[in-house]
């Protein structure tokens, strides 16, 4: 069984808000345009998750509900998990040995730098950076192609078949 990996960034958030903690920090009105463009662009790719693992934290928990609601995913495919919050990649690879082995496609959502330190290693940094230096700018979906074992994740072990930003995709309804 192929399986595949769609690391995703939480849409970009309100600096400005008046949020006490980072964790409570909203989305910007960009990140409200972005998640549901990056969930319909998934739609019709066919790359709807089996299961979405995801920080709770308030703008990685409201770009899940946007994706999912343009995948016509349920909230009940929904793994969240605080670890995911400033997670190293120990952690996330911790989380992902984890999945059920049934779950093809698995959407991670969560943070950087923890998100970006787990796509070098799952590629051992096979891959041409991007001009700009950005490797996982705000709501941008890597995609894997992963080992057949969720447990075996191995530096190295994963491809990466695309990196696709929200400013590249068309607008959607």
């Amino acid at each position: 069984m192929s399986r595949e990996l769609l690391i995703m960034r939480h849409a970009k958030s309100d600096w400005d808000s008046s949020a006490r903690r980072d964790f409570d920090r909203p989305l910007a009105k960009r990140g409200k345009r972005d998640a549901p463009r990056v969930g319909a662009w998934l739609y019709r790719e066919g790359l709807v998750p089996d299961l979405i693992l995801s920080s709770p934290a308030e703008r990685a928990r409201t770009t899940v509900l946007k994706v999912c609601k343009r995948l016509d995913c349920s909230k009940q495919d929904i793994r969240w998990d605080e670890r995911i919050y400033e997670a190293e990649t120990t952690t996330l690879l911790e989380l992902l040995g984890q999945c059920p082995p049934e779950s093809g496609t698995v959407l991670l959502v969560g943070h950087n730098p923890g998100l970006e330190s787990l796509l070098r290693y799952l590629t051992d940094n096979d891959f041409d950076p991007p001009a700009d230096g950005k490797l996982l700018p705000t709501a941008a979906i890597a995609r894997l192609e992963m080992p057949s074992d969720w447990s075996r994740l191995a530096r190295g072990s994963a491809n990466l078949i695309s990196l696709t930003r929200p400013k590249h995709l068309p607008d959607s309804d």
